[in-house]
């Protein structure tokens, strides 16, 4: 059920908040998934901003979301940085966890890369490896907590929008071609989108790979829908913090300390593959 609707007037009035605190007008956006802030501070001539400044913005309350926008230089490119995002399972309406991504479509975004901690469902995947998101599953938006539900704005996007071709081609072969120059092992596969905040049972974790499922998470689905419903070109990557556990009474245990702990081994692997694909945007521009 809807909580919270926004218009595009108040996407514009975040928008426009940022713009006066940043002479910056990136074109590129990035949302940084639990773990990876740390790419955020390698960001040059940055510019700052706590969400908590930003009219309109949710924020974060999970351990490992910094909960700013980074705003700068990388790799000579302008990029717009979330360092930490608000989910689902936080409380937020669907229309509050995408609204930073209408603020950066009303901003000028014009392409989001979105990255995230991930179980691997995959029996060949283990932790520490990196998936590029080939495609998804939205169960969320599947049983109605969408977030295109309700009235259609058709300045911000079209009523019915096309996802089949949701995660853009050419950033994911010139990914992928940045993996093999890098001897990065990168897999390929879809990401599943659940509520969290609890883990996957046994049971669930088989389900989802029948599905077709490789990597499941509480993020990400709904962004890149709203992304791509704006006109934004998409690119994801999972980074596998945990293997999921597909036995009852296993001895293994999931927790959010290993998830994070996983994410300081995927840091610098991840942050070669964003630096890559910066330095060779023009390729794909």
């Amino acid at each position: 059920m809807k909580t919270k609707q926004f218009s595009r007037q108040d996407f514009q009035i975040a928008a426009e908040y940022i713009a006066q605190h940043t002479s910056h007008r990136p074109r590129i956006g990035m949302v940084l998934g639990s773990g990876f802030g740390e790419f955020a501070d390698a960001i040059t001539d940055a510019d700052i901003i706590p969400y908590a400044d930003i009219p309109h913005f949710p924020r974060s309350t999970v351990v490992g979301h910094k909960g700013r926008l980074v705003i700068g230089q990388m790799e000579g490119r302008e990029v717009m940085v979330m360092q930490g995002r608000v989910h689902f399972y936080e409380g937020f309406s669907m229309e509050e966890v995408t609204f930073p991504v209408r603020v950066m479509q009303a901003f000028g975004i014009e392409a989001l890369i979105l990255t995230n901690a991930a179980g691997g469902l995959n029996p060949n995947y283990r932790a520490g490896d990196i998936m590029l998101i080939e495609d998804q599953i939205n169960l969320l938006g599947l049983v109605g907590n969408n977030p295109l539900m309700g009235p259609n704005d058709p300045q911000l996007g079209p009523r019915f929008p096309d996802m089949s071709t949701l995660y853009d081609r050419k950033l994911r072969e010139l990914a992928l071609d940045i993996a093999r120059k890098h001897n990065i092992t990168l897999h390929r596969g879809v990401y599943v989108g659940l509520s969290g905040p609890a883990f996957e049972t046994p049971a669930e974790v088989r389900m989802l790979r029948t599905m077709g499922a490789d990597a499941t998470g509480m993020s990400t689905t709904n962004e890149a829908l709203v992304a791509r419903h704006g006109g934004m070109r998409v690119l994801g990557f999972s980074g596998i913090t945990n293997e999921a556990i597909d036995t009852i009474d296993s001895p293994r245990e999931t927790t959010h300390e290993e998830v994070l702990e996983t994410g300081k081994v995927l840091v610098p692997r991840m942050i070669t593959l964003l630096r890559g694909i910066l330095s060779r945007w023009d390729e794909v521009a």
